[in-house]
Order: structure tokens, then sequence, then C-alpha cells
């Protein structure tokens, strides 16, 4: 069996809304594996976006334990939750999150940055990263000068750079075209062909059966948990010969 990336236990979180108390979460529990491509899904309340920055160790659960490669990270202080999300996972955004005054080199090197490498190893890394997604040529680019596919290829590539367990993708496509999106999914295909674990948080279905598990959310608690055949996009055998550069 593969290795165990994540496991959640009875995840509950609650939220004080003046005298009332919300729960957002009403006690989720489920296992990510390793090389797994997952898509979490649910309608607007149910609980989405609280299990995002928790999985994504932005949040504390109230009740319940997140197991990070074996690691409890449930009730974690600010710090230690800053540097185990910078060592396990990679983020990728709606919006990019680029940093604009940065080339697109430098916008890679970040998180590699915070966490204390030295510089030739910083650069070393960001060109591979941006070789693997076919952006090595434009690394001197400001962010302004590069389509919004682009962009999110970058920020793939940033999200890469620290070889994290987990790559947890935000609405990746939201802000793209259909195209440019089939591209972006095919590369996260590539990535996963390569054994990169892959969460996609979104409320698209045609992105989610790209993926080969759905998991579903309404009104806080899991309502399914499915595999399921795999659609891959029109583009991804394109986007496969293109995108793979040096290995992780």
């Amino acid at each position: 069996m593969s290795e165990l990336i994540l496991s959640l236990k009875d995840i509950k979180k609650a939220y004080q809304m003046g005298e009332e108390k919300f729960l957002a979460l009403k006690g989720v529990s489920f296992n990510l594996y390793q090389g797994e491509m997952v898509a979490l899904m649910g309608p607007s309340g149910s609980g989405k976006s609280t299990l995002m920055n928790i999985l994504g160790i932005l949040d504390n659960p109230t009740e319940g334990d997140y197991l990070l490669r074996g690691e409890n990270v449930s009730k974690l202080d600010e710090f230690d939750r800053a540097e185990i999300r910078n060592a396990y996972i990679g983020f990728v955004f709606q919006s990019f999150h680029l940093l604009p005054r940065l080339n697109l080199l430098e916008n890679v090197e970040v998180p590699l940055t915070y966490a204390g490498y030295a510089p030739k190893v910083r650069r070393d890394r960001a060109f591979d990263m941006l070789e693997k997604v076919g952006l090595v040529d434009k690394w001197r680019n400001l962010p302004s000068q590069i389509s919004g596919g682009q962009k999110q290829r970058v920020a793939v590539a940033r999200a890469l750079a620290m070889n994290p367990a987990l790559l947890l993708a935000d609405e990746p496509t939201g802000n793209l075209d259909t195209q440019t999106g089939d591209e972006i999914m095919g590369l996260f295909h590539v990535l996963n062909d390569e054994g990169v674990t892959v969460l996609i948080v979104t409320h698209e279905p045609e992105i989610a059966e790209q993926t080969k598990r759905s998991i579903r959310l309404r009104d806080g608690l899991l309502e399914s948990d499915q595999k399921h055949e795999q659609r891959r996009p029109h583009v991804a055998s394109q986007v496969s010969t293109h995108y793979i550069g040096s290995s992780q």
C-alpha cells in the first residue's frame, strides 16, 4: 500500500459569532495516500474552505486530530504551523499570488529563501522547477509580462520548490479560460504521474472528473468519498512532452 500522507480524524471547527457558536465542520475523517489525485468539493457553506485552511495548516481544528506524515499538527502554534507548512505543503491559488516586483525565478525561490537555503541551491532548484513547467526561457520576466496560464505554471513551480508531501490547489483553473485550464490540469496529471500527491479544491464537476477520487462535503459533514474513473483533458499528452523537466 502507498504511504499515508495525511489522516483526518473527527475534525471539527467551531466559530464564535456573537453569542452563538457556529460549527463549520462537524466531524470529518478521511485519509490521503502518496500519489493520489483528489478533488475536494462542496456547495457554498459546506465547510470546504474551512477544511482547506486546516489541510493547509493555515488554521487549527477545534477538535480532532490532523496527522501529516505521521505528525499531529492539530494544535501547533503559528510559528510551528508556518515551518511545517513550508516543509510539507505546496500551494497553488486561483489568483496566483505571485510577487509583482520579482522576476519568475525569484518568485519560485521564495519558499526556499524562507527555508534558509543557500543562494546557489535556491537558484538551481528554481531553474529546475521552471524547466519542469516549461518556462525556464522566461525566467527574467516579471509576472506582468506573462499570460494567466503562464502565471499559474509559475505558481505550480513555486509550489513544487520544496518537494512537498502534498500539492494543495485551490480553484487553480478558476481565473483561466477552458483551454488554458485544461493545460494546467494536464500539468497536474504529469506531476501526479511522477508521484506528486495532488488535492484540488474545486466547485467544477468537470475538474473533479479529471481526478481519481472525489470527496464531497455538505453542511460540515463528509457526504461522500468515492474513487472513480479519471477523465484526462484532451491536451494531456501534449502537455506531458512539453513539461517534463528534471525530476524532483
